[in-house]
């Protein structure tokens, strides 16, 4: 009876272990790693490249004298000086951010509207600016304090209330701290703007802060501090000889200097005739100067002061690499001048070389062939101020 019993133990201990046995296998196999194929090594594919393009375009002085300001005069007392930039505007409008130099306050008709010397524009203007498709006045010259301090301050209102950007004068300290930084298409874009002087007009000395003069040392650190936040610098001066063809040698070695410290782009302004433009080369990139733009409109006598240009400058970025490059400089030659219309005289900028072809095509509504010649000394004088386009890639 114990052999048989013990028969049966010996039994029920092999089963036990066989059906342990079992599951341990069973369990191997479950959490076993099962060798894969592994695929060779893939290279990934090459991050694609993008790359944004935008124009900023810049005209040159704006003034107003009285036989402009009278042209406006509607028959309720209100102004419209439409006329002015119809046939430019297409292409103002055309590039991403544009800009001109106004040198008139707008310090409201109780100061009385004149023309020079000393400068007073109805409001109107502002909303001309506008319409034509520019973005931003400058308001940094000679004569931003004809109509005083006031005067200054109500000429920024005005220009911010029609939507227009303004640079180089400031309502207050705060604001004369903020650096003009556009963002365009993802392309960040800083405005500086200085003036030689306000004409012997002081700003007043608790307002230090006002207006940005032309001081060498404060536009080095400028720039040095803007440089860091942009991928463009665009740099605009009232500077210069009035009148003179040439820039003097202190402006070239200023330039120079603007550029090496970090400027892509200088814009002159004041002389009121075209002056020479170059491009600096430097170790990174190229550094456009033009000294004088030239006149955009006024009823100034000649025809050098009744020249000027649409400067269109494009540049790219490669928003992969974050490098920003000039790729090309036009510029398209104005002319500014005076027509009568129902016995009236009004004003306009025309492109010069579009309107000779409208002339000889008949499409022309106020100059006529006997104006060609005028028109084409003016192109030839700005051509050989100017020369050739530039274009880098």
């Amino acid at each position: 009876m114990k052999r048989t019993a013990l028969i049966i133990s010996l039994v029920l201990v092999g089963l036990i272990s066989s059906y342990w046995i079992d599951i341990s296998l069973s369990d191997r196999q479950q959490t076993e790693t099962i060798p894969t194929l592994v695929a060779p090594d893939i290279l990934p594919e090459a991050e694609e490249e993008t790359i944004e393009t935008i124009t900023l375009a810049a005209a040159g002085d704006c003034l107003m004298h009285n036989t402009q300001i009278w042209s406006g005069l509607q028959p309720d007392g209100s102004y419209n000086f439409d006329t002015f930039f119809q046939e430019v505007a297409p292409i103002i409008a055309a590039a991403d951010y544009s800009s001109t130099n106004f040198e008139s306050p707008m310090a409201g008709p109780a100061n009385g509207y004149a023309g020079y010397p000393v400068f007073n524009s109805p409001d109107e203007i502002a909303g001309t600016f506008k319409s034509a498709g520019f973005d931003m006045v400058v308001t940094a010259n000679n004569h931003i304090l004809d109509r005083g301090y006031q005067g200054a301050l109500r000429t920024l209102e005005v220009l911010a209330q029609n939507g227009l950007d303004t640079v180089g004068v400031y309502p207050s300290l705060e604001k004369s701290q903020e650096f003009l930084i556009k963002d365009l298409k993802g392309i960040r874009v800083g405005y500086l703007g200085y003036t030689y002087s306000t004409n012997g007009i002081p700003v007043p000395a608790d307002k230090p802060y006002l207006i940005n003069f032309l001081d060498r040392d404060r536009i080095l650190d400028d720039i040095r501090t803007l440089r860091p936040q942009v991928d463009i610098l665009v740099l605009v001066l009232h500077w210069g000889i009035e009148y003179s063809p040439q820039p003097t040698e202190e402006q070239k070695v200023w330039a120079r200097e603007f550029c090496e410290a970090g400027t892509d782009i200088i814009l002159g302004s004041h002389p009121h005739v075209i002056q020479t433009m170059e491009v600096i080369p430097l170790a990174d990139r190229n550094c456009f100067v033009i000294y004088s733009m030239g006149n955009f409109i006024s009823h100034q006598r000649g025809l050098e002061r009744n020249s000027g240009v649409i400067l269109q400058m494009e540049f790219s970025k490669n928003m992969t690499t974050d490098q920003t490059v000039l790729n090309k400089v036009e510029y398209i030659p104005t002319y500014s001048h005076s027509y009568y219309d129902g016995g009236r005289q009004y004003f306009r900028v025309v492109p010069i070389e579009s309107t000779i072809k409208k002339i000889e095509q008949g499409q022309e509504s106020y100059l006529d062939p006997g104006d060609i010649p005028t028109l084409q000394a003016v192109l030839n004088h700005t051509r050989s101020q100017l020369g050739q386009n530039y274009y880098f890639h």
